[in-house]
């Protein structure tokens, strides 16, 4: 076969890889941006205290959003120890611009060191601000103080969330424990923390404020395509 006829079909050739190549890769890019974000903001709660990172709330969440065909992936910015002006203090770091879903999750130090309900309310609304600039969807998950803390301190920690997620348009989970606190079953060792099991019933129970905020989001897709 002559020379000149050789480089034409290598150039042929090459001209198709590289417009299947292209192709796969816009597919790839296509699809990757049809991703749901989302970011599991908190403390040790969030963080997965005294678990392996695949037993933390946003793997088991993730894991959970993916079985029932959500293509999502969770981030863990939850950190052991954090009230909720630490919370404050990394929020632009930890909740990046185009962010789909953010789970807001602060209070339970605030409550064990005694920082006024005024002030965890001044900090909620803070970050809810943030939030709402660079995620297109909130829930906030409430706290409640425990009994052994009195009447006095639940009365005055119940309303802040319903209060903060009215202000800023967040869905309210209002209690993340709920189902788990007091369940000696549920927890490790310290009373406190939720062990595997216990995280898994948080998610359970969270999961259809999630999956709410997430129908929203798709319908508001379809609407724009």
């Amino acid at each position: 076969m002559p020379d000149g006829i050789l480089l034409r079909a290598a150039a042929l050739a090459l001209s198709l890889f590289a417009a299947v190549t292209t192709t796969g890769s816009d597919a790839s890019a296509q699809s990757a941006s049809k991703s749901l974000r989302i970011v599991a903001f908190g403390d040790s709660l969030v963080a997965g205290y005294g678990l392996r990172p695949a037993e933390a709330f946003p793997a088991q969440l993730q894991a959970t959003l993916r079985a029932k065909g959500y293509d999502v992936t969770v981030t863990n910015a939850g950190v052991s120890g954090d009230t909720s002006a630490m919370g404050l203090a990394r929020v632009r770091r930890a909740v990046p611009a185009g962010t789909d879903l953010t789970i807001v999750e602060f209070g339970a130090n605030d409550i064990f060191r005694g920082v006024s309900p005024s002030t965890t309310e001044r900090n909620l609304d803070a970050i809810l601000s943030h939030v709402g600039t660079v995620s297109k969807a909130t829930v906030l998950a409430g706290m409640v103080a425990p009994p052994n803390l009195g009447n006095d301190a639940a009365r005055a920690h119940a309303p802040i969330y319903r209060r903060s997620a009215d202000r800023h348009s967040a869905a309210l989970y209002p209690f993340f424990l709920k189902g788990v606190a007091g369940q000696r079953s549920l927890n490790l060792g310290d009373g406190i923390h939720p062990n595997a099991a216990g995280v898994k019933r948080i998610v359970d129970r969270i999961l259809p404020t999630v999956v709410s905020e997430l129908r929203r989001l798709e319908d508001q897709r379809s609407a724009a395509d």
